[in-house]
């Protein structure tokens, strides 16, 4: 909180600044609705996206985030790439513009873990630019998690019909079955049940997915379900959790499109982001349990085909703001 009692804003990152990221992250937090927000990333790429989104508006850089806009056509920034001269090209896998998304994110993590900022709101990165740039994570989940303290994480993705939270990540998908392990299972349920209190969800009906065709057919078709899932979800039921499963994977997510259930733990990467996605971009955002923080984003990525025409829709980048906000709200 800051001195006047006012909730701290959201610091929203610009993103690869090759895509579309810093054009959508300017629309969200210039729409009428928009929470309280500070913008961090290279000033020049910033300000060509004020240029392309927001012509009306003028940046301000300011050297703390609680510093106030100067009037409400001023678009805070916290500069985080000072030695970025020039924008980089759009719709290019770069060294600087994975240095430059980089950098924005950890001066907003740091500015959260500092209690200066309400939450995080994180434009689209690319991760084949994030390696380029020679950072040692393959994605925001792993970044926020480490720089928090190594704490323990799992997404959640989220529209208006249904929620899933993932056992795995950013892996392989040999990886992923090892590492759908008992203790991966028991961290995502816990994480699911406490996602969906923040969401105002006081007793989360939660749905674990198989890992195996049919969850295994009764081990027919692998054993997973019986050795890992099922023991897992029968210690997360003695912990007064209100978890059902293992359930078959293609047919879960229809029972919780019905109302049947509240989250859907899936085991694995796309189990649980194509049946949201498939529901439409534009309305799933990203969420990351388990931090001390809020942080949120879009649900989708760079967008390079269509970076810097000014088409780019921020449906779901809005979205991510206004349920930072509430979560934050919930935190305080």
């Amino acid at each position: 909180m800051i001195a006047d009692n006012r909730p701290a804003p959201l610091a929203v990152t610009l993103g690869d600044p090759a895509g579309i990221g810093p054009e959508i992250a300017l629309r969200a937090v210039i729409a009428p609705d928009a929470p309280d927000c500070v913008l961090y990333g290279p000033h020049v790429v910033a300000e060509r996206a004020r240029a392309l989104v927001a012509p009306d508006h003028v940046l301000q850089i300011v050297s703390h985030p609680e510093e106030p806009a100067l009037s409400g056509r001023h678009l805070r920034l916290v500069e985080t790439g000072a030695a970025m001269v020039t924008p980089v090209p759009y719709g290019a896998v770069s060294q600087d513009a994975g240095q430059a998304a980089f950098g924005a994110i950890r001066a907003a993590i740091d500015a959260a873990m500092a209690g200066q900022v309400g939450g995080i709101v994180t434009a689209p990165i690319h991760k084949e630019a994030l390696s380029a740039a020679g950072v040692p994570f393959p994605g925001h989940t792993e970044m926020l998690a480490h720089y928090a303290g190594g704490v323990e994480v799992a997404m959640m993705l989220a529209n208006d019909v249904i929620r899933t939270v993932l056992v795995t990540i950013h892996v392989s998908l040999r990886d992923a079955i090892g590492m759908a392990n008992h203790d991966a299972n028991m961290r995502a349920i816990r994480l699911a049940h406490q996602g969906c209190q923040a969401f105002g969800i006081a007793a989360p009906r939660i749905a674990v997915a198989g890992l195996n065709p049919h969850a295994g057919e009764g081990g027919l078709f692998g054993r997973e379900e019986i050795e890992i899932i099922a023991p897992a979800i029968a210690a997360a039921r003695a912990e007064g959790m209100d978890v059902s499963g293992p359930w078959p994977g293609d047919t879960v997510f229809m029972q919780a499109r019905k109302g049947q259930f509240d989250v859907v733990v899936a085991q694995y990467h796309d189990q649980g982001l194509i049946p949201v996605k498939y529901l439409g971009l534009e309305q799933g955002v990203n969420i990351t349990l388990g931090l001390p923080f809020v942080r949120t984003s879009p649900d989708h990525g760079t967008a390079f085909d269509i970076a810097g025409q000014g088409v780019a829709d921020p449906a779901s980048m809005m979205l991510a703001l206004r349920h930072a906000a509430t979560m934050a709200a919930e935190r305080r």
